[in-house]
Parts: C-alpha cells; structure tokens; sequence
C-alpha cells in the first residue's frame, strides 16, 4: 500500500474532526473565498450532533440561503477528498508523481492547528476547491491504471442496450455531478465508471444489471404496493392512550396542548370505540403500519405555532392533528410519529443528502399522514421516490385543494398555480377539517359530548343576557367592531376572552369583562353559561363555533357581501382554492343552521339588532353534529383507511376488452341495455340494478346523476338535490351512455384535458368528456357548459359516507 495515500487521507480526517470544538459563523458570499470568523469575532465552530449524517458538517449561517449552499459545497468538497482518499488507499503501484502530489496534500493540511491565525483558515478554505482537483486528478489516474491492469476495463465500458435507451446519457450525467450529493457516495459510488454503472443498475433502473455482479441480493422495489414479507395483522380497538401520550413527546407546549386534549376526551373515545365495534360486529380490520408526520411544527419550518399556545395563537390544526393521532390509536394501528425531519429521515431510512437517490426495497408504511409543510420536506428528502410512493401520503388540509390547483401542468397553463398544490395527487388524498371541498376527504376533529344530565343542567343555568366574543387576539377588535357592539351591549352582557400579559388591551372596550386567555376546561365553564357566542368574521372556519353549540350557545356570525374567495381577498390569496366563503363559518351556516346558528349582514344594524333580540327570546339544547363526535369521526377515518386505495389502478371503465367501447373508451349504441334509469319523481339517474356493477367505493348503488345548470358547479347542482358531489364515480359517468341517459343531444364528443368535463353545450350540441382522472372536479363550472354530476347519499349526521358505504 501507498503511505502517501493513507498519510492524506489520515490528515485529512484529522482536519475535519478538528472543526469539532468550534461554531463557524460564515460572511460573504464567494464560492472560492469564504472569510472565517473566530471565536475572538463572536463566533464558533459547531460540533456534530449524534445522528447527524457524516457527509455533513452543521452550521450555523449568517448571510442567508446563499451563504448557506457557499459553506455546504465546501464540506462536500472535503467529504469527496476523503471518499477519494478511501478509494486510492485500495490501490497500489501508484506513480511517484501521484505519491508526490498527497504528500504534497497531507503537508499542507498538517501545517494547519486549530490554534492557527484566521489567515491560515482563510487560506485552507481557499484552497479546498484546489485540493479536490488534484485529488480528482490522481485518483482518475490511478484508477485508470488499475483498471488496465487488472483487466475490468471491458466490465465498466458502457452498455448500448435499446431497452435501456437513458443509460449512456445517465452515466454521462453520473460523470459531472456525482459529488453533487453526499447519496451517491452512500450507496458506493467513488467516480468510477464501474461505480456508475452498479449504481444506476442497482440502486435506480436505468441500466441493464451487470453479469459480473453478485445478484443474489433482492433488487429495488419499483411498484406503487408495499412489499411485505409478514402476514397482515388485524386491528384491535384500544382503550388506553398512555402508549399514544409516550409516542407524542414532550419540549413544546404546542405538544402538551395537544397531550391534555387527548388526556380530557380519553374516556370519550374509549365510549366511542365500543359504540363502533358493536358497530362492526367484529368485522376484519387490517391493521396499518401508519407514520405521522406534523410537518407544521417542525423547526425545520419555523414553527410559529407553539410559541403562540399560550398566547392566544391558533390550537384549530392542533385540535385536529390531536383527534387524528388519538382516531388512529383507538382504531388498533401501528403509529410512529415524526416531528422534525430528522426523525423523519430516520423513520423513511432515507439515504443522507439532498434527496437525489431513491429509496432502495419496500416503503415501511401503508400510510403516511403530513401536511403541506411535510409534503415540501419529504420532496426535498426522498427525491426520486415521493412520486413513486406518493399513492400512500395523505395531506391534512385545512381549508382545501380543488384538482384545477392539484395538476401542476393544467394549474400552470390555466392561471391556477398557487405556493401551494400542484402535487398531482388523488384529489381525495387531501384530506379537510369540514366538508367544504367534496373533491377532498373530509377528515374532521371532534368536540366535546355532552350527555342528557349536563345538557339539562345548561339549559337551566343558561344567563339569557350574557355573550361570549370570539376573539383571542387584541387585533381582531380592531376598526369597524364598535357599531354592532354598542348594539349588542344595549341588550347583553359582553365577555371576553382576550390574551394580555400585563395591561388590559387598549382595543378592547370597557364595558366587555375580559377574562383574558382561559384554559379549556374554564373556557367550557364560560360557554356554558352564556347564551350568545358571536364572531367578528374572522378566524374562518375554527372549532370554536363547534364547541360553543355543543355547549347550548347560540352562535351569531357575518354575512359576506360578496362571498370571501382568493380572488378578492388577501388571507385566501395563494390558497389552492377558488371555493367561496359566505360567512365567517360556513359549515355552522349549511349544515347546522337556525335556531343554533344565525347569519346576519352586521353592517345593517336594524338586522342585527332583530338577531339580537330573537336570540334572547329563543330557547336552544346543546347540539353537536354527530360527525364530529369521537364515535362519528372513527367511523369516518376507519372507512377511509379500510376502502381508500390510490396506489392500486382502477380498473378501466368500460372495460378495455367490452364490445361497447368506443375509440375514446365511451359506451356505444351497441351497448346491450342501458346502465342508468330515471329515478321515480327524479330529474336524477340511478345505476340499472340489471348492469354490471363494477367495484367500487362508494359502491355504485349511491350513485345519482343529474345535470348542472350553465355556471353551476357539481358542488351545488348536488347539494341543491340534498345529495354530495362524490369525485370517485366521476369515471362512470363520463362516457356516451350518461349523456344519452340525461337525453342529451350532442353533434360533438371530444375527450379533453378540462376540469369542467364531463360536460355538454346546450346551444352549441357539444359534449366534452375528462381525458385527464386528475382533473375529475366537483368544484369545477363554467358560463358556457351544464355538468354531469356524479351526486351520491349520504348517513345521517356523517356527509362523508353514503348509506352503503361502512
């Protein structure tokens, strides 16, 4: 062996575990030049923590995002030396030229002490692009020279096979940017051309598999269905969340909010999954392997929530990330929950770097839970294989995706492309707090239930004249409030529930008893005694409303004049939506309505002062919709795990070998009868109950279609007919025989990439069916098209499900 090459690459190591004691502050941003400032500057080198990748070195950057790529291209320089350094001490005979130039390198860094002036620092960083040349230099050299020698030349030379059209360009490619990520040298690439090649036939599929290779080692999984060599398990119900409460973890307050929420409504859901379980009648439930990933509150996203818990922040996605843990505890699944991306990494067993190579075998989970925050971090972490395995992520929502914003190419070419979208998943893969979006999966939270004790106790203890304000936060008193309150405090006592440290806010008026920012159990106290809890019209769409009806509150919001959308206001600008928002809390408006809920125009004062009024005269029980009950939303989650399947294709509809396909896939006049008849006193289409009935979920019995009016979309074309838009059985409807089941006559059909299709032309007799299973939208509408609509029913208090469907 060369004592050159081990003396370097000794040396070199011995450099970078000198960087340990210190914390580099880094200034400037020169590629080639970086200025180091020492621990006399204020600044220090930071050691490696444990678990940190080792083709890393961490730091702390001062002078922002370029800065920081500056110092990361620099440690991988160094990693590359020492992967180099690895691979030449494998070689020998090396030329006294090639020992000449390490000992040459193993000087220069042995003259370096980590005592040294910042002139020597300046120096070594300067020179660190330079060392890498001649260490690239020498090792193709003497690698080269190997390869003659020991005759795997003709192993290494790149194959020209047509079933393999990408591998010369891949390896070309492999050749320039090979150390543009720490991965490839992960999985053994050391700038060889053999290396390339085992690479990109082993770990990626680009190339053919090289016979001299030892293949007896399972090859990558590339299949969207996870590989599993165990027997499934089946779930059982659980009634004790001390496992869940370890699992959550502690060092955030945003984290024990959500801890005593589960600790409060433990006996709730342990009630409610007995209910359930008689429910089933001990049915087979498979038991997930799920990963939960809060993306929102990692550091690595800036968390700007739990600072704020005790603050009168936002707790509605904590409300909701809390219910979602604790459902799919009780529902007997396997959890592991990420809250940083560091376990996530870990969790995933990704590769360290960038995120440029793919995960190699099967992914560990059936699902993955996260939200957009997440969704951005395991791009960025798992590179090639998010496509591959996104079928199994769901992404909690808050306030929804429409399919125009989810198609990246459509949202780009339409004008639809927001910050957020574009991921190109199942629209139902997105998953909302209330059932705003029938695109989406509505998945929900749950409030508090009462039983008949309490609620008779509350409404006898009700204080007719007392209102609770919806407001947390000082700012959300501010300008055009004082009009309706007067009004308001003419008739009612006015509570409030403002944050303040010190002094009372200046914001707040003075006849409001301000309680400030109360915990959740007095808070409850609160609402229970009050008769009114009224909204400023904003935050939209929180729990809040929820818990004051639950707890025998009338609630009293805005009506927005015109409806509040992203097209003409600032907090739904960006948002991958286009839905429009009539009040301050929609769901309580549609779905609950009076005398639980009134919805009034506060700038007409004579209106508000009649709600007011009626209010006081109107005896009301606490109300809580049954679908955000415990026993509500783990009926909904166990639907959705069980029946849910975005990584098996569907099958086509009709089917690819039916006599009544068409060019475009479409029913033809040769179908052998009719698959829809008119319902009995229905403008609406049923399934023939004689028609095949392809599987599906929700099966095909729910089904009812019917036909939009000219700019009405399938949301309320259905809701109109008290039925909901279901976006899966878009894909029996969009062929010839729906449209000649609805009579309607169409001189043309073309099949186009439209997120109002399928839909037809009354004036013009053309009919245009969806080319694109993305782009099936609820929500979609249009001046010029009526829209056939794939409408369904739905259970009673749980809008999510159809009759059929648990």
């Amino acid at each position: 062996m060369i004592t050159g090459n081990i003396d370097g690459k000794i040396m070199i190591r011995r450099w970078l575990v000198t960087f340990k004691p210190f914390r580099i502050f880094v200034v400037g941003i020169g590629f080639f030049s970086l200025c180091f400032l020492m621990t006399s500057l204020g600044g220090q080198f930071s050691a490696k923590r444990l678990g940190d990748s080792p083709f890393t070195i961490r730091t702390e950057v001062m002078g922002g995002v370029e800065s920081r790529g500056v110092l990361r291209k620099i440690s991988d320089m160094l990693e590359v030396i020492l992967k180099r350094m690895d691979s030449l001490s494998k070689l020998d005979n090396s030329t006294t030229s090639d020992t000449r130039r390490l000992d040459e390198l193993s000087s220069a860094i042995n003259r370096f002490q980590p005592a040294g002036l910042v002139e020597r620092i300046q120096a070594i960083a300067q020179n660190v692009s330079n060392m890498a040349v001649r260490v690239e230099q020498i090792l193709q050299n003497s690698m080269a020279a190997g390869r003659v020698r020991d005759g795997s030349s003709s192993q290494c030379e790149v194959p020209r096979d047509p079933r393999y059209p990408d591998c010369p360009g891949k390896v070309d490619w492999m050749r320039a940017r090979w150390t543009s990520d720490p991965c490839y040298a992960f999985y053994g690439v050391d700038g060889s051309d053999c290396s390339f090649l085992i690479y990109l036939s082993e770990v990626e599929w680009f190339c053919p598999p090289l016979a001299w290779r030892n293949h007896s080692s399972p090859p990558t999984v590339h299949t969207h269905t996870r590989q599993t060599a165990t027997t499934k398990r089946q779930a059982a119900f659980r009634t004790d969340l001390s496992s869940l409460l370890d699992l959550v973890g502690t060092g955030k307050e945003s984290l024990s909010f959500m801890k005593r929420r589960m600790r409060r409504l433990a006996s709730q859901w342990g009630t409610a999954a007995q209910r359930l379980h008689a429910k089933l009648r001990q049915r087979w439930r498979e038991q997930k392997k799920i990963l939960v990933h809060v993306g929102f509150l990692t550091e690595e996203s800036g968390d700007v929530f739990s600072p704020k818990v005790l603050k009168g922040g936002p707790l509605g996605e904590m409300v909701q990330w809390a219910d979602i843990l604790t459902a799919l505890h009780v529902l007997g699944h396997n959890l592991k929950i990420s809250m940083s991306v560091k376990e996530l990494q870990g969790f995933l067993g990704v590769p360290p770097g960038r995120g440029s190579c793919p995960l190699t075998g099967p992914l560990p989970f059936d699902l993955i839970y996260t939200d957009y925050h997440g969704m951005q971090q395991m791009k960025q972490h798992m590179g090639l294989s998010l496509k591959r395995h996104k079928c199994h992520i769901r992404v909690i929502d808050t306030f929804g995706t429409e399919p125009a914003y989810n198609h990246e190419d459509y949202a780009t070419l339409h004008g639809y492309r927001t910050n957020w979208g574009y991921w190109n998943l199942n629209s139902r893969q997105y998953m909302t707090m209330f059932p705003h979006t029938p695109d989406n999966s509505f998945m929900g939270f749950v409030s508090e239930e009462l039983n008949d004790t309490e609620k008779s106790s509350i409404m006898q203890n009700k204080v007719n004249n007392m209102a609770v304000v919806y407001g947390k936060e000082a700012s959300m008193w501010k300008q055009g409030k004082e009009g309706f309150l007067q009004i308001l405090h003419r008739y009612m006592e006015v509570h409030g529930t403002v944050y303040y440290e010190t002094q009372r806010p200046p914001e707040v008026p003075a006849y409001v008893k301000n309680h400030g920012l109360l915990p959740q159990h007095e808070l409850q106290t609160l609402l229970r005694k009050a008769k009114l809890f009224i909204g400023f019209g904003f935050p939209y769409e929180g729990p809040a409303p929820l818990e004051a009806i639950a707890n025998g509150c009338i609630y009293l919001q805005p009506k927005f004049h015109p409806p509040h959308s992203s097209l003409n206001h600032e907090f739904f600008r960006g948002k991958p939506t286009s839905r429009e928002v009539s009040s301050q809390h929609p769901y309580a408006e549609q779905y609950i309505g009076r005398p639980h809920v009134m919805t009034v125009d506060y700038n007409n004062s004579q209106e508000f002062d009649s709600a007011i009024r009626e209010i006081m005269s109107t005896k009301v029980e606490p109300y809580l919709p049954y679908e955000y009950t415990c026993e509500g939303m783990l009926e909904r989650v166990h639907a959705y795990i069980q029946h849910q399947d975005f990584c098996t294709p569907e099958a086509p509809f009709p089917p690819a070998n039916s006599s009544s396909s068409s060019k475009l896939g479409l029913s033809s006049p040769a179908s052998p009868g009719p698959q829809f008849f008119l319902l009995p006193n229905s403008s609406a289409l049923t399934w023939a109950p004689n028609a095949n009935a392809p599987p599906a979920w929700p099966p095909l019995s729910s089904l009812r279609l019917l036909a939009s009016q000219e700019g009405q979309s399938c949301v309320e074309a259905c809701q109109h007919a008290n039925l909901v838009c279901e976006p899966a059985l878009f894909r029996f409807v969009n062929n010839k025989e729906a449209l000649r089941g609805l009579e309607v006559q169409c001189e043309v059909v073309e099949a186009e990439v439209n997120h109002v299709f399928p839909a037809f032309s009354v004036l013009r007799r053309e009919c245009g069916l969806q080319k694109d299973p993305l782009l099936y939208s609820c929500a979609g509408l249009s001046p010029k098209y009526r829209r056939l609509c794939p409408c369904r029913d739905y259970r009673r208090g749980q809008v999510a499900l159809c009759r059929d469907c648990l």
